[in-house]
């Protein structure tokens, strides 16, 4: 179904009746996926999710921000009742459009629970179903385990801590950095849910309670730090979060993105503005002196763009400016048009 957000017989042999089944139907589950120009990691996605039984997966909500790749096309020819296709204007970025498909979801099919995922994530065979498997009742929301297509931990996936909550996490955090409040891979070995208070949009469950406490996603954020500043605000107001490692996701980035490696001049705007953002939220009056640990460092960055260390600086700087500032107000289409003057 599309949105645009718009006689034979046969002998019998008689049998002894058969009980009626009183269990209970499973809770309804509703996927969103969000997309732009990717069709080849849509495909995978889509088809993958089309293929758990009905049961476990109520519907599959596609955002797709303005895709030219053949995407709409596509997604146009498949014929699946549970298939909703939400085409957006223009590109809305990662959270605008899992904004729009939250949205979506809860005013139209009103599910109890909704799994968010990129176009280039999606759970490995068996995992909706571990999912029901989990007591639902005793938690808001989950986060999977995500892993790259080779079997790795995908380290931008790992699910945190929040640094501010103990001075325990808060001093290993300034020892150890990131490995600080993420949590420990060994948590990936376990099977019972662990207590956390951040975590990805890649394979993330939301309760209906869970999205009242929250709210939709900050859609003027468009990329980056999202996911953390919507679980962070979820866990902070009471919402319980956990991670479960027996329910897994792949996710093909491997080699494009992740600790260490660079991103489009583009996204290093929405990187740092974002970050700063995030640790307005989570550290409240610790804010400016993170501030002047974290911004020197970020500024060394520029050593990885050789050639380009001017526009790096650019885009960075406009970065942090509006972060201080927290302002959320600039067309993603004013910032590409700022990378491509300092290309």
């Amino acid at each position: 179904m599309l949105y645009s957000c718009d006689d034979s017989y046969a002998e019998c042999e008689l049998v002894a009746p058969t009980e009626p089944d009183t269990r209970a139907p499973l809770p309804r589950l509703v996927a969103i996926v969000v997309t732009h120009d990717r069709l080849a990691a849509l495909r995978k996605t889509v088809e993958r999710l089309l293929a758990i039984p009905e049961a476990q997966l109520a519907a599959v909500i596609v955002v797709d921000n303005a895709s030219r790749d053949g995407t709409g096309a596509w997604l146009q020819a498949l014929v699946d009742p549970r298939l909703r296709v939400c085409h957006q204007a223009m590109n809305l970025g990662g959270a605008g459009g899992f904004a729009a498909g939250l949205d979506h979801a809860r005013r139209t099919l009103d599910p109890d629970w909704f799994v968010l995922m990129d176009d280039d994530a999606r759970p490995v065979p068996g995992a909706i179903a571990r999912f029901h498997a989990q007591d639902l009742d005793a938690w808001d929301a989950f986060a999977a385990a995500a892993y790259h297509a080779t079997g790795a931990i995908c380290e931008i996936n790992r699910p945190t801590r929040d640094p501010f909550a103990t001075w325990a996490v808060f001093l290993r955090t300034l020892r150890a950095g990131r490995e600080g409040f993420h949590l420990d891979r060994s948590a990936y070995a376990g099977a019972m849910p662990i207590p956390i208070d951040g975590a990805s949009f890649v394979g993330l469950f939301l309760s209906r309670r869970a999205l009242r406490m929250a709210g939709l996603p900050d859609r003027d954020l468009f990329i980056y730090a999202d996911d953390a500043i919507q679980t962070l605000r979820l866990s902070r107001a009471g919402g319980r979060l956990a991670f479960a490692p027996a329910i897994r996701f792949e996710h093909d980035i491997e080699g494009r993105e992740g600790p260490g490696s660079t991103v489009p001049l583009w996204k290093v705007y929405y990187l740092h503005r974002n970050s700063l953002i995030l640790y307005r939220q989570a550290a409240g009056g610790w804010f400016w002196m993170i501030c002047l640990i974290v911004i020197p460092r970020w500024a060394a960055r520029a050593r990885a763009y050789p050639g380009r260390r001017r526009a790096f600086a650019r885009l960075f700087a406009r970065g942090v400016w509006d972060g201080l500032q927290r302002r959320t107000d600039v067309a993603h289409e004013t910032v590409l048009a700022w990378a491509a003057r300092s290309s």
